[in-house]
């Protein structure tokens, strides 16, 4: 049987790969931008293009560039010398993105494993974990959370 590819988008001429759950044109890099300033936005009230490459171990003429992008898609709202806001459809999409992420880390823990032995295959997993499937992990959890591995 042929191996299926994953579905990719054409950003600045280059293909990229997507995640599963968001077919929108979003890549991974993208969503993890906007969980990164969804993050730093509730830590702080807002988010920098500065705080931004530090939290993301970047260059902030990548994030600058990546920023825009966002911005033109509809993603963010950048307001001169103050930084940038989620719009509604970056903030749909951070939230989701925030959702894997916490039923990934909830499920990795009742499996008895340590943040530190999870924290990069979450990273990569939450891209990828359909709307049908995150129901089933839930449940999943719910069912571990009440006959607990031992």
């Amino acid at each position: 049987m042929p191996r299926k590819e994953a579905p990719v988008a054409k950003i600045s001429g280059k293909r990229r790969k997507l995640s599963s759950h968001h077919r929108s044109g979003l890549t991974e890099s993208a969503e993890d931008y906007l969980e990164c300033i969804s993050n730093l936005i509730g830590r702080n009230g807002y988010a920098s293009v500065s705080d931004v490459a530090d939290s993301l171990d970047l260059i902030r003429p990548s994030v600058s560039i990546m920023i825009k992008r966002l911005a033109d898609l509809g993603y963010l709202r950048r307001e001169p010398y103050r930084g940038f806001m989620l719009t509604p459809k970056g903030e749909t999409v951070a939230n989701s993105i925030q959702e894997r992420h916490a039923v990934l880390t909830e499920l990795f823990r009742l499996m008895g494993m340590s943040p530190k032995e999870f924290y990069s295959d979450i990273e990569g997993i939450e891209h990828h974990i359909s709307n049908a499937a995150l129901p089933r992990f839930k449940k999943l959890i719910r069912h571990l959370q009440q006959f607990p591995l031992k």
